[in-house]
């Protein structure tokens, strides 16, 4: 069965009861012209790099963003590393830990796990809608419900089953120095306490860019773990907003009050990319979302211009 087909009947049902390796130093300077880009590609990405530039200065509150062509490795970087609140989107983690234990025999992805009341957590998701011990659902479609939904219920559910300690062991194994998951799903007191999920623009990126190549996982959990990412949301994510229709997004969005936030693989025929966008202390939550779209629409019309044309800008079918 397609990871797609047990979220999809368990939602109907309840409708009715080295991690920065190859990455290069932050630059917004004109790329030199090599074989694969001519002079006119080379200015074209350092007036991308000027526009990215100009847009994060005169955002009312910070961004950060790392952008990373894997066909030519090219990376336009702004505060790349500046540790920066995940909200959702550390959940990109969690499922990667989830992968990683499924793989190696220590869980099995068709385990039930029973809802407990105690268990629910606000904000999204279905799961908190669940009468008290009445249900049982697999881990498979908790990471379902976790991707598509963001769940919060089924995020704190799988943390308690992989273990929080588990996750950050496996980010600093892989490298992944600032990437942390320091708490559950809606823990207002902790919030209060200062107690955040964290990554920076690279970091993200780069664990993207590991999912995509196949280096965090074999094949068959690569894949799953895509195709979760890639579920259908309740709407358009800021990045998704930002590309042309029909291009695949496999990304997690994440938001607090002042924060917004997407880390994704752009699943561009024959050029994907991987793109992460950052922001906090926004002055409009609003704004904070267009931002990461217009910085979205403009990477992707860089790269679609690049895949579809030769080495001197003649567009090619």
């Amino acid at each position: 069965m397609s990871a797609r087909g047990p979220v999809v009947a368990f939602l109907l049902t309840a409708a009715l009861a080295g991690a920065s390796a190859g990455w290069a130093a932050q630059s917004q300077a004109p790329a030199a012209p090599t074989p694969a880009m001519g002079p006119g590609a080379a200015e074209l990405r350092g007036k991308l790099g000027r526009e990215l530039n100009q847009m994060v200065a005169q955002f009312e509150g910070v961004v950060a963003m790392a952008f990373k062509d894997l066909e030519t490795g090219d990376v336009i970087a702004i505060h790349a590393d500046m540790l920066m609140p995940q909200a959702s989107s550390i959940k990109i983690a969690v499922l990667v830990e989830l992968m990683r234990q499924a793989q190696a025999g220590k869980l099995h992805l068709e385990e039930r796990v029973e809802i407990r009341k105690a268990q629910f957590a606000g904000g999204s998701g279905v799961l908190q809608d669940f009468g008290d011990g009445t249900s049982a659902v697999s881990l498979r479609d908790l990471a379902a419900l976790m991707m598509a939904v963001s769940d919060n219920t089924a995020t704190n559910l799988l943390i308690y089953r992989v273990g929080q300690a588990r996750v950050n062991e496996t980010l600093q194994t892989l490298g992944f120095e600032r990437t942390r998951l320091m708490r559950r799903m809606i823990q207002p007191e902790e919030e209060r306490r200062g107690v955040e999920n964290v990554s920076t623009a690279r970091e993200m990126a780069s664990l993207l860019e590991q999912l995509y190549r196949g280096k965090l996982l074999d094949e068959q959990h690569t894949t799953l773990a895509l195709e979760l990412m890639k579920n259908a949301k309740d709407e358009t994510t800021p990045m998704g907003r930002g590309l042309a229709a029909g291009v695949a997004l496999a990304s997690k969005p994440g938001s607090l009050p002042g924060v917004r936030c997407e880390s994704g693989i752009v699943l561009l025929e024959g050029r994907p990319y991987v793109l992460s966008v950052m922001t906090t202390y926004a002055a409009d939550d609003a704004a904070a979302e267009g931002a990461i779209t217009e910085v979205s629409r403009r990477v992707y019309s860089y790269v679609e211009r690049l895949a579809h044309s030769n080495v001197h800008g003649v567009r090619v079918r």
